[in-house]
């Protein structure tokens, strides 16, 4: 089984407790063991801090960012051991590069946890995709006291 995320670049530090606590549920009562996460905002941030927290509760799963492009300073010590760059990124051009990752860890997906309170934006429409292809989703907007 496998979960991937969506949510908007802005969103509140308030969903990581909800979120962690989505991630717990997965793995406990629907054996999720593999998480993809992107590497742009603050919901992706949320999401990996999360899964690395739970990582040490929860030795079976295993994450991987997935990377848009390969970055340009790879100099610069940052540990890139749990990250994927799927196939045929490499000729795809920067603007659109992060779209085709995004599509490519939900064609994979069998949960997409998400936050999502716009459907006018990329995040919108990667759930209205996630939907068609059939996902189980969790939206944490519905979970987050106002």
């Amino acid at each position: 089984m496998i979960c991937t995320f969506i949510g908007h670049r802005d969103t509140p530090s308030g969903v990581e407790a909800v979120l962690e606590k989505v991630l717990i549920e997965l793995i406990e009562e629907k054996g999720v063991k593999n998480f993809y996460v992107g590497t742009h905002g603050n919901f992706d941030y949320m999401v990996l801090r999360a899964l690395k927290r739970l990582s040490g509760t929860y030795p079976q799963i295993v994450y991987k960012r997935v990377l848009a492009y390969i970055p340009k300073n790879r100099d610069d010590y940052t540990d890139y051991s749990d990250s994927i760059y799927p196939d045929g990124l490499e000729s795809t051009p920067p603007k659109f590069a992060i779209i085709k990752r995004n599509r490519w860890m939900l064609e994979r997906a069998d949960f997409v946890v998400c936050y999502v309170t716009q459907n006018m934006t990329n995040a919108g429409e990667f759930l209205k995709f996630a939907k068609r292809r059939g996902a189980e989703i969790i939206n944490l907007k519905e979970h987050v006291k106002k």
